[in-house]
């Protein structure tokens, strides 16, 4: 069975949460007699038959960019080409240049889409692009949601509902192998613990400067993985508040990310925007066995962590309660370990990579059996 996985960016040129989710589809269907391409469009030009891993990864040129979304004039007969030879089409949402190329190629193949999320930002554009949107989602054969929270909160699924099914995204267990002691060591001398992690982007919807806001006072220390377009502005917030225990670690190699996953206290994970539609890092943090701490924003931050069973949830931008959530774990460690072992828990029953990938290799298979018919 031979998937064409096709969104904006991939590896190498770019590694977010939906570059991910594709990674671990493509990476770990093999096993489930999945045979997976990806393509994309890069800033690099195009190129074919990279090797990622176990699977062959295609770009094409991107030619320009309008609203934040990418455009390209090549990918048209790359598409046409790939989409060919594939038994089925899988579609990343939202990236409304798909939607155009979808229809100019008229696709006869089965078809699913995974919505990761709505389109938030721009409003203004979204309601020109809101036709073509429909369209598109209509006329592919099944829409997956990743949390049933998304799908009862989204307006968009809502008006599909009849064809969205769930499947939350999974990774794979890196907590099964214990980090290396030296790189331990080497954190623990450099971060005394215990202490709060964030990973991920400095992106506009994170809430960053929500939490350095709720340090104002206590100043728990707090550690920061990541870069991004805020990182200045978020540095000098920490200097107005004058905050000592706020660390900037930037970019880090997975296995410092994990040796700092099994040191924290908790995993907090501020953002107060529905373009946090899933929240990986909360998913990172159950499987090392953390509480967490999330804002209820109606997305699957919320289908990740449940309040008072794998954390707590606070009201989004709401500095006092994010502040109270966080010294509640502090000062009472034994129900931060319940939290963090409940966490557990819930990641084994339902964040597995190897159940979010055996779930989508029965839907392929399904379509492909009902197309053939």
């Amino acid at each position: 069975m031979k998937v064409l996985h096709f969104f904006k960016t991939y590896y190498p040129d770019s590694y977010g949460g939906i570059e991910n989710s594709i990674f671990q589809l493509a990476q770990n269907g093999i096993e489930h007699g999945v045979k997976s391409e990806v393509l994309s469009l890069s800033p690099n030009g195009c190129t074919r038959n990279e090797v990622i891993d176990n699977h062959l990864a295609h770009r094409s040129n991107l030619s320009f960019y309008l609203a934040s979304t990418g455009f390209s004039y090549s990918v048209f007969s790359d598409f046409r080409e790939l989409a060919g030879k594939a038994d089925l089409v899988h579609y990343h949402f939202p990236w409304p240049f798909m939607d155009i190329v979808h229809f100019a190629n008229r696709i006869k193949k089965p078809t699913v889409v995974t919505y990761h999320s709505d389109i938030v930002k721009q409003r203004y554009l979204y309601h020109l692009y809101k036709p073509l949107m429909y369209s598109f989602l209509k006329s592919v054969d099944q829409i997956v949601a990743t949390s049933s929270n998304y799908l009862k909160t989204s307006h968009v699924l809502k008006n599909i509902k009849n064809k969205v099914n769930v499947i939350p995204l999974g990774i794979n267990d890196h907590a099964a192998t214990p980090c290396q002691n030296t790189l331990k060591l080497k954190w623990q001398r450099a971060i005394a613990s215990p202490f709060f992690l964030f990973i991920g982007s400095f992106r506009y919807y994170k809430g960053l400067h929500i939490l350095l806001e709720a340090m104002k006072g206590v100043d728990l220390p707090v550690v920061l993985v990541g870069i991004g377009a805020l990182e200045k502005e978020l540095k000098k917030q920490v200097q107005r508040l004058n905050l000592r225990n706020t660390h900037f670690l930037g970019t880090l190699p997975d296995q410092d990310k994990c040796a700092l996953l099994e040191l924290c206290l908790g995993v907090v994970f501020p953002s107060h925007l529905r373009s946090e539609a899933f929240g990986i890092t909360l998913v990172e943090g159950a499987m090392y066995g953390k509480p967490l701490i999330s804002s209820e924003i109606g997305t699957g931050t919320t289908y990740i962590n449940i309040d008072n069973e794998t954390g707590l949830v606070v009201p989004p931008s709401n500095p006092a309660a994010l502040r109270e959530a966080m010294l509640t774990l502090w000062n009472n460690p034994q129900f931060a370990s319940q939290l963090g072992t409940n966490a557990r828990a819930r990641y084994e029953q339902l964040f597995t990579v190897d159940k979010m990938v055996r779930r989508y290799a029965e839907l392929y298979r399904s379509l492909i059996s009902d197309h053939n018919k």
